[in-house]
């Protein structure tokens, strides 16, 4: 029998309606890549010792360095509920910047974003994923179709099932296509329900990352320092007393 329940979905539900996040953690995990033009298709997976926990909600900022030009991105604080002095420089910008600065302030997207464990079924990239346990990171647009799934207008036929692994569960197949120059995932869908070929439900449920320890979270100063590096250039704000004296934006 099935690890998966009924009592466990309903967690799942209650922790999505409170947009509920982990405890602050730092740590590495393997994150399946998306790439425009392609098809994947996974089976989700619940956080067997704690359905509250199968989906990681957090917010990031990001920008191209003004040092070296590269991405970069920064897991916001008020994932956690703690100061976050990039989104607290970009609140002071927005409220008494000059032209210029509001305009350059612009530069850093703050973006909301969620993590899931899931069982990949088919990864055209690198096919070496198939039938292992990666995790899939999404925004609003996968976020969309996932809740109608499992607990919107389309919940009747799918809900429970897009955790299942029997015969009974229901793969997500996740479209990246191209919408002037940026990916767009509005394609994807839950599919009818099928069978998962040699795959142990236990053994699988129990392969699951622990979320709330994918990403490293800086601190409020390091935070800052980055900021300084690849905002500033070290050459605007030399102490936290800048940003500090500013009101803190909202999460």
């Amino acid at each position: 029998m099935s690890m998966f329940n009924s009592s466990m979905f309903d967690t799942i539900k209650d922790a999505l309606s409170k947009e509920t996040s982990g405890s602050r953690s730092s740590g590495i995990s393997d994150i399946l890549r998306f790439e425009k033009g392609n098809t994947f298709t996974v089976r989700l997976l619940p956080n067997i010792q704690d359905p509250g926990k199968t989906f990681f909600h957090y917010f990031v900022h990001g920008w191209e360095s003004f040092a070296t030009g590269q991405y970069i991105s920064f897991t916001s604080p008020t994932t956690f509920d703690e100061r976050d002095p990039i989104g607290e420089y970009r609140y002071k910008m927005y409220k008494t910047g000059s032209p210029a600065e509001k305009e350059k302030s612009r530069s850093i997207i703050r973006s909301e974003k969620w993590l899931v464990n899931a069982l990949v079924i088919d990864d055209p990239l690198n096919p070496d994923n198939n039938n292992k346990v990666k995790v899939v990171r999404f925004g609003k647009q996968l976020h969309k179709i996932i809740m109608d799934a499992i607990s919107g207008e389309d919940s009747d036929q799918f809900g429970s099932r897009v955790f299942d692994l029997s015969s009974n569960g229901c793969n997500l197949r996740i479209r990246c296509d191209d919408q002037g120059g940026f990916p767009t995932y509005v394609a994807s869908k839950f599919l009818m329900p099928s069978e998962i070929a040699n795959v142990d439900a236990d053994s699988t449920y129990e392969s699951t990352t622990d979320l709330t320890k994918v990403f490293t979270i800086k601190s409020y100063d390091e935070l800052l320092q980055g900021l300084n590096e690849h905002y500033h250039v070290n050459d605007e704000i030399s102490s936290t007393s800048d940003v500090q004296s500013s009101t803190p934006a909202p999460a």
